[in-house]
């Protein structure tokens, strides 16, 4: 059964062209993979997609970062460099914040559900037209939650 052809499908389906214009392939298969879902059976997955997708990315995003450390390319040695020079402890520190950052937004997304729209919104138009990657929600959430005092 086909699902209906909805305002939803179209801005998907606009989105997809879009972000294939622009030569964003990642955003692009994400949305197809959207579209898949809402034309097929797998339509009764989206809320499971909903409530699981974003802790299961970011497993995979955290297991891709930490290859070198699994295939040995990154050594003990490596790791305690990390800690040499300003600029590395300066990407520490970086991280370290950007990692708070995230977890305030999860928060500040999970009490205020309607300003999850206004974010992806943000990052879809940093996608789009500014090269950007799909991995802002988070982060420009936690800064939200910073400026509204929320989280």
């Amino acid at each position: 059964m086909m699902a209906q052809f909805d305002v939803s499908f179209f801005i998907l389906l606009a989105l997809a062209a879009l972000c294939y214009l622009t030569h964003n392939n990642t955003v692009t298969f994400a949305v197809l993979l959207l579209l898949l879902f809402k034309l097929t059976p797998l339509n009764q997955y989206l809320p499971v997609l909903n409530r699981y997708g974003l802790t299961v990315g970011i497993v995979i995003l955290t297991a891709a970062m930490m290859v070198p450390l699994a295939n040995g390319s990154l050594g003990i040695k490596d790791i305690l460099r990390s800690f040499a020079t300003w600029q590395s402890i300066l990407a520490i520190v970086v991280g370290i914040i950007v990692s708070w950052l995230g977890t305030r937004g999860v928060s500040l997304m999970g009490a205020n559900p309607t300003i999850i729209n206004g974010l992806i919104i943000g990052t879809l138009i940093g996608v789009a037209f500014f090269k950007g990657i799909p991995v802002g929600p988070l982060i420009a959430g936690g800064i939200l939650s910073l400026m509204i005092g929320k989280g």
